[in-house]
């Protein structure tokens, strides 16, 4: 795939002018968004989402458009867990409902950027040694397990919200006890404090690191193009603050999505095992697993893990949805 400079800045410069958009908006007047706005944004990024991978198929070729795709939807299942972590942080923290929309969005672009590092790495990681497909893909599949682990154990809530690194936050610097808006430091009597605002963001942000360590390994599973890799992420998490309100109750009823998403990383695991014993000549050419296979499986696991999810859930109380989770 042949991506010229321009290309990649233009993408690069159209997505941070919508991300810089939204910052001005949102640093303006922080507040809860409604149903309606929820619903023009979500649908408005998912609508491009589309029409670029359609772009990329008419303009590179099916399978460059079927890595997208893959991708894109891979990621945004990943994303939609992130989520769910993002609204257990809000609601053990208590983030008033006017701020949760900044804070959202801080995560967000936090997520962007240790993306776009890990992204960065793992190209000139596969360029040096095509040896790492074994260690990404050992990793994934451990992922894989370690999901299955976690949604039995139910251990999500303290691990999201009380991890090394907040308690070492907590521990070392001094904080206000009430919200100053979305400052994250102040000044009192000529002493810095930090706001809870900020205790969120760290909260936030080692949340985003562990996800970009599943992800990153996730896609260059399914497509080894830099600039899929980039688009796929950047869609996936565009319009995820609105997607936080407008379906925040919605997600706690996808209570097989971790073990959906295990399958699907389970998948590209034993995918990317393969593609490199291939590459050393262990195994035959059958070892290699097509786009088109791996987009139905994504697909596929996809779709019965919502519609199993809805269908145990039909009738629960939000108690008892609690209690599964």
């Amino acid at each position: 795939m042949n991506i010229h400079l321009y290309t990649w800045l233009i993408t690069i410069g159209v997505m941070a002018a919508v991300l810089l958009f939204d910052v001005f908006v949102i640093g303006r007047k922080p507040h809860e968004p409604s149903m309606k706005e929820c619903g023009i944004f979500v649908g408005a990024f998912v609508g491009l989402a589309i029409l670029f991978g359609i772009g990329v198929t008419y303009f590179s070729g099916p399978q460059y458009g079927k890595e997208f795709f893959a991708g894109w939807l891979t990621e945004y299942s990943l994303s939609l867990d992130n989520l769910f972590i993002f609204i257990i942080i809000m609601a053990k923290m208590k983030v008033p409902r006017q701020l949760q929309q900044y804070a959202l969005l801080v995560g967000i672009i936090l997520a962007l950027v240790f993306r776009g590092i890990f992204i960065a790495l793992g190209k000139s990681m596969i360029e040096a040694a095509a040896w790492v497909f074994f260690i990404f893909g050992a990793y994934l599949l451990y992922t894989a397990i370690d999901l299955v682990k976690d949604y039995f154990e139910k251990d999500h809530d303290d691990e999201a919200t009380e991890n090394l690194m907040i308690r070492w936050v907590k521990r070392t610097l001094p904080f206000t006890e009430d919200w100053q808006g979305t400052k994250s430091a102040v000044k009192i009597n000529g002493k810095r404090f930090f706001t809870p605002m900020f205790l969120v963001i760290v909260a936030l942000g080692s949340t985003d690191v562990l996800f970009a360590l599943d992800s990153i390994p996730a896609i260059y599973g399914l497509t080894q193009e830099p600039y899929l890799v980039f688009t796929a992420n950047v869609f996936a998490l565009m319009g995820l603050r609105q997607l936080y309100f407008l379906i925040g109750g919605l997600l706690n009823k996808l209570v097989y999505l971790p073990i959906g998403l295990s399958i699907i990383l389970g998948f590209i695991g034993v995918k990317l095992v393969l593609h490199a014993a291939h590459h050393y000549h262990l195994v035959g050419d059958w070892a290699e697993i097509g786009i088109e296979m791996s987009l139905g499986v994504i697909v596929v696991t996809l779709v019965v893990t919502t519609v199993a999810s809805l269908m145990k859930t039909r009738n629960m109380s939000d108690e008892e949805l609690a209690e599964m989770h």
